[in-house]
């Protein structure tokens, strides 16, 4: 195949494509099939995990969190914002934690199959995934909560995996990640992501830093349950058979202010809103995706935590298709790097990255309100 006819036909299938290679269009049915048999949030269980104690205990935990960040970072005032990405509401500095952690807002992860190009099978088992890494703090509470009983799943390992300040993947090196580059040297890097165990509560915390984006995609996390997993001796994850694969998405306000800051101004890549991804509309209809946030002080350099229960069905599992291993001599690419199931690159396909001023996609809708970040 010509690089031309390859390039012509990626072009035509535009906003469909979430990363080089993969057709979202296959994965937002298999969304709509999965949820007119399932339950679409955890409303359901709001009454169970009230009497349980589990609310009791969300409230708890990320109070402990953000008063245990306060401290380390020196933060004297305790949240003086909270806001929903769904409510006007502004919480001041004098709210109760209780107030502001009281949410049940939840959403529902079905096989969705984002898992390549850029999922790493080896990720380390840790809390804090930074490195050196620059961009906003932001601590992570999430919480695996079984649809169909209303029990946390516990025991189970959860990774995340995002993009840096810039767009860029670490760990993999393949096209389209990025601005084009398939640098071979990034396969050895293992910043922002990592995988916890699941406590009493089905809950995991995650320190990272708020993910830039890259064309295509809004700004989100990746997240993978694991429910079978053993660890290796060397503290790290590879375990390519996961529950459920989904993704965790920003309030649109929240993502605009983060990228007018450093590092995040160096970003070069097309943005693409909330209301422009087509993975997201997939799924924001049914279930809500958008995590919950507050502030840790008065500007975001003193950081974020961000917060979402997550409903799983355990019945669902399929493999995920890494597109590289991490061992402990390093990164190893796998044959296609996750793009093309079934085979390698295509004849002719472009492994370096696209000649100077193309793109992956075609140009986005734009207009005074959307077009930029």
């Amino acid at each position: 195949m010509q690089l031309s006819n390859i390039l012509s036909t990626l072009m035509a299938v535009g906003l469909a494509v979430a990363h080089p290679g993969h057709d979202v269009t296959q994965e937002i049915t298999e969304r709509r099939d999965f949820l007119a048999s399932n339950k679409n949030d955890l409303s359901h269980c709001a009454d169970k995990l009230k009497a349980r104690g589990l609310e009791t205990r969300n409230i708890q935990r990320r109070s402990d969190l953000v008063k245990g960040l306060l401290k380390k970072r020196g933060i004297q005032a305790p949240p003086s914002l909270n806001k929903s990405h769904e409510s006007t509401q502004a919480y001041t500095a004098a709210t109760d934690m209780s107030v502001i952690f009281a949410s049940n807002k939840s959403c529902i992860l079905s096989p969705e199959q984002i898992d390549g190009p850029y999922y790493v099978a080896g990720e380390a088992i840790r809390q804090d995934v930074v490195e050196d890494q620059k961009g906003v703090p932001l601590a992570l509470d999430i919480q695996i909560v079984d649809m169909d009983t209303c029990e946390p799943v516990t025991g189970a390992y959860l990774d995340i995996w995002h993009c840096n300040s810039t767009g860029v993947y670490g760990g993999v090196a393949v096209f389209g990640n990025g601005v084009g580059s398939s640098d071979k040297s990034n396969l050895n890097n293992t910043w922002l992501r990592g995988a916890q165990k699941t406590d009493k509560d089905g809950a995991v915390q995650f320190s990272t830093l708020f993910p830039g984006f890259y064309q295509g995609r809004a700004t989100h996390i990746h997240v993978a349950v694991h429910l079978n997993a053993t660890p290796l001796a060397n503290g790290t994850l590879i375990d390519t058979t996961a529950a459920h694969v989904g993704q965790m998405y920003f309030d649109q306000d929240l993502i605009a202010e983060v990228n007018k800051l450093a590092p995040y101004t160096g970003n070069k890549q097309r943005f693409t809103t909330n209301a422009q991804d087509l993975v997201l509309n997939g799924v924001h209809g049914d279930s809500d995706p958008i995590m919950e946030y507050t502030r840790l002080g008065e500007g975001l350099e003193d950081g974020l935590l961000a917060w979402l229960s997550i409903g799983i069905n355990r019945t669902y599992v399929h493999e995920i298709r890494p597109a590289a291993t991490h061992f402990e001599t390093g990164g190893e690419p796998n044959q296609n790097g996750g793009m093309f199931p079934g085979g390698p690159f295509p004849s002719g396909f472009p492994t370096g990255g696209l000649p100077p001023g193309m793109s992956w996609f075609p140009p986005m809708p734009t207009s005074s309100s959307t077009s930029t970040p």
